[in-house]
């Protein structure tokens, strides 16, 4: 079978990543696409008063094995600045990677600016194409951002794990997290406005460590910390979209889905593909399906009197991820994929990738959940 054009067929055949399409270049927002700064301030300041009155609530987040197990040093060094408007030399914004240096150059480092990994192989013509793109363009961004290279021949590990299907596949990681990306040889216009997009609203000083704290406080299970320090981000900047898709992460999280929901409808049409932004709303969309399935015991009795009992077994796995016990509910879809593909029009598999790009690529539930997923459908 002929390979489409743009992309390789990985030797490994794991379930694709989702990640946004890049927009296209020079799509600008019109003030008429913004809702007013009123409106946002009123759902904005609505919240701030409402987590004043909620009691911490413990919600356990899973980090990923994988990435764990992954080196964590690092070494940074003043002298890799140039003195002519402090740009990074080539040698330090391109470099290749390994599996034990992923997590420092990859995850670490774009703690401190967007990183893209390009995920390539010798033997791929397209990857031959993109890379001298991606070189040129990431070094016209005067250290804005940085490319890390992968050897998916050499270092499989990593592209498995984030399942990662054909290449070339680059994947942009913002403060430890995937935040956007695309595969195929894309044109030289389309990577450069795609590397715009990802540096140009990316937050700096204050905002971007009032955002680190408040992803770290939800991390924690404290959401009305978070929503404080998202809050005030958005005090500053309305158009924040992290911070708005963050807000509504708090929301969802002490059950106030209808201010989630409020929260989310002020992001802007155009803005509607963020990597946040979707994953937020997947979120939503979940704990509205868990809102009328009743109590877990129930559930979980109904599916031992019958085993076969496709759509309890989906509604418990529903009501296990919003108990925040997502193996669990990974391991009740995958045994209904594994024993009817077709249930429900597909319904497991698909409830599985809603529930990935929830939670995140790098969470671990959605690492295990891919290989699982994999699994099953390419035995």
């Amino acid at each position: 079978m002929p390979k489409p054009a743009g992309y390789c067929n990985s030797p490994q055949r794991p379930v694709p990543i989702r990640l946004p399409a890049p927009s296209a270049p020079g799509q600008l927002k019109t003030n008429d696409e913004a809702p007013s700064i009123a409106g946002r301030m009123a759902v904005i300041e609505l919240g701030r008063k409402a987590f004043l009155r909620l009691a911490r609530i413990p919600i356990a987040k899973p980090v990923s094995a994988f990435l764990r197990n992954c080196a964590l040093t690092r070494q940074r060094t003043k002298d890799t600045m140039l003195q002519d408007g402090g740009a990074a030399t080539a040698d330090t914004l391109i470099k290749e990677t390994t599996t034990q240096s992923f997590m420092a150059d990859v995850i670490e480092e774009s703690k401190h600016q967007p990183v893209l990994i390009d995920f390539w192989a010798p033997w791929c013509g397209p990857c031959k194409q993109l890379t001298p793109i991606l070189e040129k363009a990431v070094r016209a961004a005067k250290g804005r951002v940085k490319l890390v290279k992968m050897n998916i021949d050499e270092h499989p590990a990593v592209a498995q794990q984030m399942g990662i299907q054909s290449i070339p596949a680059v994947i942009a990681f913002a403060n430890g997290q995937p935040a956007d990306g695309f595969m195929g040889a894309l044109p030289e216009g389309q990577v450069t406005a795609f590397i715009d997009r990802l540096t140009k609203g990316a937050p700096t000083g204050p905002a971007a460590d009032l955002l680190k704290e408040a992803e770290a406080a939800l991390v924690e299970g404290d959401a009305a910390t978070a929503a404080a320090l998202f809050a005030q981000v958005l005090g500053e900047d309305a158009g924040n979209i992290t911070a708005l898709a963050g807000l509504a992460r708090c929301y969802i999280e002490t059950g106030s889905l209808e201010l989630a929901t409020k929260t989310l409808a002020l992001v802007p049409e155009a803005k509607r593909g963020d990597a946040a932004v979707t994953a937020a709303q997947a979120m939503l969309d979940i704990a509205e399906q868990a809102k009328s399935l009743g109590p877990l015991a129930d559930l979980e009795q109904k599916l031992a009197a019958n085993p076969l009992d496709h759509q309890t077994r989906f509604d418990l796995a529903l009501a296990l991820n919003a108990g925040n016990r997502r193996l669990e509910a990974v391991s009740h879809l995958i045994d209904i994929v594994r024993r009817d593909r077709k249930w429900n029009d597909d319904g497991a598999r698909r409830q599985l990738v809603q529930f990935f790009e929830a939670w995140g690529a790098a969470d671990e539930a959605t690492i295990e959940g891919r290989k699982k997923l994999s699994s099953v459908l390419f035995a």
